[in-house]
């Protein structure tokens, strides 16, 4: 049995916020493999349902995100699984947004969610980290990571969490490695193309390297007299 616990915020006001992305994917996996509907219990919502052939238990928190632990221990303590069994699936600043890695162990990289579960299950279970970008400066952090995603985000958002969704098995069965390129190649290109600025268009009569310059003869012709007539006929003049 494995246990994967997405960790957020609990309430409608906290629904669409960065730092839920781990109940997104949570509601992504239990929609897509048609997992028990949702209900309470080990203080948090639970859905049950079968991944490659593997009994699976999608747990989110209802502690708040500073006490996820409490909620991930208890189920862990329930059914007598290892920190090897179990699977958290979170936000991280220090990722690109759209990028997705995958880790055992390790630090929390501040995040509350992460020490709580820590302190009650230990560090020895796997990491999903969802990048969702640092806003640039430490006093924009809590606003970004408790804004909720721009409408530009699920460009590579939506594609994110369905593909997340349709590898899971494949993270269950530990293939960390082809977890991560599937969701990546869903990713890629997922996200808004500056558009190409159109070539300007060269004058007419003007490469589009420089525009000729009118250049004066080499050699002065006379207007009038034999010399200019001679003169005229060897350059081509009429």
């Amino acid at each position: 049995m494995r246990l994967i616990a997405g960790l957020g915020n609990p309430g409608q006001k906290y629904q669409d916020h960065r730092h839920n992305v781990g109940f997104m994917a949570a509601d992504a996996i239990a929609r897509r493999h048609s997992f028990s509907p949702w209900s309470k219990k080990f203080q948090g919502l639970v859905a049950e349902g079968i991944l490659g052939g593997e009994k699976v238990l999608v747990l989110k928190p209802q502690t708040f995100m500073n006490n996820s632990g409490h909620a991930v221990g208890e189920a862990l303590r329930f059914f007598k699984l290892a920190p090897a069994d179990l699977i958290v699936i979170y936000d991280e600043l220090d990722l690109a947004p759209g990028k997705v890695r995958v880790k055992t162990g390790g630090g929390s990289g501040g995040h509350n969610g992460i020490k709580s579960i820590d302190a009650h299950c230990g560090k020895d279970y796997r990491r999903v980290r969802v990048g969702i970008g640092h806003p640039g400066a430490k006093e924009r952090v809590h606003g970004h990571v408790l804004g909720d995603f721009a409408k530009a985000d699920h460009a590579w958002l939506e594609p994110l969490l369905e593909a997340l969704a349709d590898a899971a098995p494949m993270l269950v069965a530990g293939d960390d490695n082809g977890f991560m390129n599937k969701v990546s190649l869903a990713v890629k290109g997922s996200a808004p193309e500056a558009a190409a600025k159109p070539a300007k268009a060269p004058v007419k009569g003007q490469s589009h390297i420089r525009q000729a310059r009118a250049r004066k003869p080499a050699v002065d012709i006379p207007e009038t007299g034999p010399m200019a007539a001679m003169l005229k006929k060897l350059f081509g003049k009429d």
